[in-house]
Parts: C-alpha cells; sequence; structure tokens
C-alpha cells in the first residue's frame, strides 16, 4: 500500500544520489531511476537535475517534497494500520534513537516490551543527527524516535527524562577533583567538539546557559572519539549524563558551574494516527524510564 515512487523520491533527494538510494532501498539503481522517472511522468514534472557528481532537486522538486513527505508517511502509517487489523497481536515498529539511548536504554526496553507483545517485532535505526532523527519520524521512515528536540519538526512527544550535560576531563587533570567546572574554564581550556552533519550538538546549550564561546580545538562526530581524546589529554568535552554511564575511557566528570541538561522524549508523528503496536512501545517505555529513575 506505501508508493514505491514516493520512497525513491523522497530518499534519492535526502542522499543526492541514485546509487545510494539503491543500497538504501535494496533496488538497483535502475531500479530507483525507473520509480522516479515514473513519478515524473505521474506529476509532469521534472524533479530532479542529473548532473556529473550527484542530482539535485529542481525547484519544482522543492516544492513538492513537504508535500510528497506528508503523504508518503500517511500511506505507511495506512499500511501499518490495515496489517495491525489483519492481525492485532503482531506488527513492527522502527525505531529511531541516537548513540547513548541505543546503548544504555533500547536493549532493556527491547526485552520488557518483548515480554509483553512477542509478536511484534522492533527494527533499530541508529541516528546520531538530531535534525535526521526527527526527519525520519516525519517522513515515515521511523514510527517512533527518541528525541531531544521534537518541536523541529512540531512532533508529538512523550517526556521521559532529564539528562543532565556534564564536562568530562582527563583523570589527571588539575580540576579532575573540583565539585564543578569553572565557567572561566570553560572559555579558556581547549575544548574537543561532538558535532555531526555540520552541525554542532545539543552539548552547546552548557556553553550558551555559562554565556561564554568554547576555545574549541578539536571537532569529531564520534561521543567515543570525543572519549578517547579527552582522555588522552588533548582537552576537555561536554557529554550527556546518559553516554558516560559506562565510559569506555578514564575519565573524570564533574558538572559545569552552571548546570545544564537535555530533556529526552518519545517522538511521533502523531498519537492519534500511531499504529496499536507503536502506542504500546511507547507506554512500555515510559514505564520503563519511570521506574529506572525513580527516586
Amino acid at each position: 500500500m506505501a508508493n514505491q515512487k514516493y520512497d525513491a523520491f523522497l530518499t534519492v533527494a535526502r542522499l543526492g544520489s541514485f546509487k545510494a538510494a539503491a543500497e538504501e532501498l535494496g533496488y538497483t539503481q535502475a531500479g530507483i531511476s525507473y520509480l522516479v522517472n515514473a513519478l515524473e511522468k505521474e506529476l509532469g514534472l521534472t524533479l530532479f537535475l542529473r548532473e556529473y557528481g550527484g542530482v539535485h532537486l529542481t525547484t519544482e522538486g522543492r516544492e513538492v517534497l513537504g508535500l510528497v513527505q506528508a503523504i508518503n508517511a500517511d500511506e505507511h502509517a495506512l499500511a501499518a494500520r490495515v496489517r495491525e487489523l489483519a492481525d492485532r497481536e503482531g506488527g513492527l515498529v522502527r525505531v529511531g534513537a541516537f548513540t547513548s539511548v541505543a546503548i544504555e536504554w533500547f536493549p532493556s526496553i527491547a526485552r520488557a516490551f518483548l515480554d509483553q507483545y512477542p509478536k511484534i517485532d522492533l527494527k533499530l535505526l541508529c541516528i546520531d543527527d538530531e535534525e535526521e532523527l526527527v526527519n525520519a519520524v516525519w517522513e515515515g521512515r521511523a514510527d517512533c524516535a527518541f528525541s531531544i528536540a521534537p518541536e523541529r519538526r512540531n512532533l508529538e512527544a512523550v517526556p521521559l527524562h532529564t539528562d543532565p550535560l556534564l564536562v568530562v576531563l582527563p583523570p589527571d587533570h588539575p580540576l579532575a577533583g573540583a565539585p564543578f567546572f569553572p565557567t572561566e574554564a570553560l572559555a579558556r581550556e581547549p575544548y574537543v567538539q561532538l558535532q555531526g552533519n555540520a552541525r554542532p550538538s545539543e552539548m552547546e546549550a552548557l556553553f550558551e546557559a555559562n554565556g561564554v564561546t568554547p576555545n574549541v580545538r578539536f571537532t569529531v562526530d564520534s561521543d567515543y572519539a570525543v572519549m578517547s581524546m579527552v582522555s588522552a589529554g588533548l582537552g576537555f568535552s561536554v557529554l550527556p549524563s546518559l553516554i558516560l554511564s559506562r565510559p569506555l575511557f578514564p575519565l573524570a566528570v564533574l558538572p559545569a558551574e552552571r548546570e545544564c541538561s537535555r530533556e529526552i522524549s518519545l517522538a511521533v508523528r502523531s498519537r492519534e494516527a500511531a499504529s496499536a503496536a507503536t502506542r504500546a512501545f511507547a507506554e512500555v517505555t515510559r514505564e520503563w524510564v519511570a521506574a529506572r529513575y525513580a527516586s
């Protein structure tokens, strides 16, 4: 029931490549080209400029992109609901999550969920870029996602947990045993910045809360690379408490002088339109997180 032409169009638009879209969707490149050509013929529009080194949306393609995303998400939701009606105990929930949740929460949540709903399958999509994460829900590639910024796509969200942002230092740093990391040190000392897809992470909120600009020495796109570099004495960084539950490298961890946190929610495009399986996953998740952090 979901439209393969829409899936092909949206994936090519997101990746900028017929070849990459074919690999992600499990088609041949010729198959993706056929689907896009068929959609262009159906709409009477040229959606892409085919150029050496990649493809780009035309003006008309950009105009219809949002509408196709909305229609495609609705068709995926309809297909999921029809599957539920055929087998009310079955279904599939596609869950988006960033690294810390995927490691620290998802395995236990999945176990609790499957104990209650053994006939429902779970698919985990690991996406560390927040904008890509909410887009996956908005476009219907994920049924729900653990998110810190659901408002970017006006998604409906179930609040789950307030996760502190903490300063990480080499274990032999002079401030390693201090009660907090001073504001002046946030601006002065070399900073190992976590950044993905050319966008700063939510960790930058801590610097805003302290009214300083960091002295960025390195920029990397992996939490664990950040930990390794800090542990080696290349600077300090800021990471969420959740990823620091079981650090892989020796680190000193302390709050900033003015503390800051991020809010983790489970986001869906619409609670009303969400499948029964997705709603069940949301409820199990809410109960599990509440029990884990009960005082």
